[in-house]
């Protein structure tokens, strides 16, 4: 019965009445629910995993699985709004034996729900919603998993000063991408998000921020992190550098003190964008190290996700990342190729210098309303990180809309 859920989910859709919003504020509670934006998307992908300790043989699992999305927004009523957004995954096979395995889990889940209310350019809203800040690196979605990471919290943007973007949240709980059945799928957190972002002219945006994670299920996680970041553009040129701080919070018992770098630039010369980027996570000796728990993780330090540390995303010594990425665009096809060295931060904890590096390319386009992407990465262990295995994954999805 489970398989035929997804299908149940656009039955539902069938039925439903819904009609062509006219205006941005309804002049009713009725014709702002009546007048309600409903969407309906799909997305299957096929995953394979692939990994091998020296001398070993290989482990492998795939996973076929099918995410419906069911999501409603109402209109506008003298600023109030309400939304709602269900996700059901479905595996159609799973192949995992011990030790390896997919973090896409079984199940359905009100993945967003909130109230919203807002004035003039000012937003605010309280429930479970997506908060994706910056680049993510500190505060995401997790998107390209199936089921999303969402924050239950309350959290208010304003955009009211010229060229100023001011976001403030409190967040109770964060619903992992592991599911409600997983002990590890629902962080309780008493947490603080500050973020302030100016734009001078389009060479220089500045962004400051300060996030207070006190994580009450696992302290371990608890962190205070204080960090700067600016972006621009001028002309084929474009540029990202990023400095922060971060020690511990909340009943975190390791006493730390460690920094991140994040350097990024990118040069076009059509039909190619060329990307070198660095990225740093440190480590205070064996008090503490950088991590990122609240992260779109699968965005850095390489695709294959060797480097997720429990969810941290850092793992003892710490991790230098210097990258190189090309992309472009042949026809309707979008096309990436992506090199990764990673090195240990401090050698002294690890007694090697490399963790090793890996090799990913990517391409995506789009049929009608189906988009198809094809995604693969093959991390190389060196000889002297033993903790960690050469690990290739591959990724092919499809997904539509409505």
């Amino acid at each position: 019965m489970k398989t035929l859920y997804p299908l149940t989910l656009s039955a539902a859709i069938s039925s439903a009445c819904i009609m062509p919003a006219t205006a941005q504020n309804a002049a009713s509670i009725r014709q702002a629910l009546k007048d309600g934006n409903v969407e309906l998307s799909f997305r299957m992908r096929y995953e394979d995993v692939t990994a091998t300790n020296f001398g070993a043989q290989d482990s492998t699992a795939d996973l076929l699985s099918l995410k419906t999305r069911l999501s409603y927004t109402s209109k506008s009523f003298n600023g109030w709004g309400l939304g709602i957004e269900m996700d059901d995954v479905t595996h159609i096979t799973d192949f995992k034996p011990q030790g390896v395995g997919i973090g896409d889990p079984e199940g359905t889940e009100v993945n967003q729900y909130f109230v919203s209310y807002k004035a003039g350019n000012t937003t605010a809203k309280m429930g479970r919603n997506r908060i994706l800040l910056d680049n993510q690196r500190f505060v995401g979605g997790v998107g390209f998993r199936q089921n999303e990471q969402t924050y239950d919290s309350f959290r208010i943007e304003s955009k009211d000063i010229k060229n100023l973007t001011i976001f403030g949240s409190y967040i109770t709980s964060v619903k992992r991408i592991f599911g409600e059945q997983d002990p590890r799928g629902e962080h309780d957190n008493q947490s603080i998000l500050l973020n302030a972002k100016y734009v001078f002219n389009p060479a220089i945006n500045f962004t400051g921020y300060y996030y207070d994670i006190d994580n009450l299920s696992a302290p371990a996680l608890s962190n205070a992190t204080l960090g700067v970041r600016a972006t621009g553009k001028v002309a084929a040129f474009s540029y990202e550098a990023e400095l922060a701080t971060q020690s511990e919070s909340g009943d975190n018992n390791n006493r730390y003190s460690a920094g991140y770098i994040g350097l990024n630039a990118s040069y076009r010369i059509k039909p190619l964008t060329f990307n070198l980027g660095y990225e740093s996570l440190e480590t205070d000796s064996d008090k503490g190290r950088f991590i990122t728990p609240f992260a779109t993780l699968h965005k850095f330090q390489g695709w294959t996700d060797v480097f997720l540390g429990g969810g941290t995303g850092n793992v003892e010594g710490g991790i230098n990342d210097l990258y190189f990425k090309i992309s472009g665009k042949a026809g309707a096809v979008n096309l990436a190729i992506a090199y990764h060295q990673f090195d240990v931060n401090d050698s002294t904890q690890t007694g090697f210098d490399r963790f090793g590096s890996e090799l990913g390319f990517v391409m995506a386009g789009k049929i009608n309303n189906i988009g198809l992407s094809l995604k693969y990465a093959q991390f190389s262990a060196d000889e002297n990180a033993t903790a960690f295995r050469d690990t290739g994954k591959l990724w092919l999805t499809a997904d539509t809309k409505f």
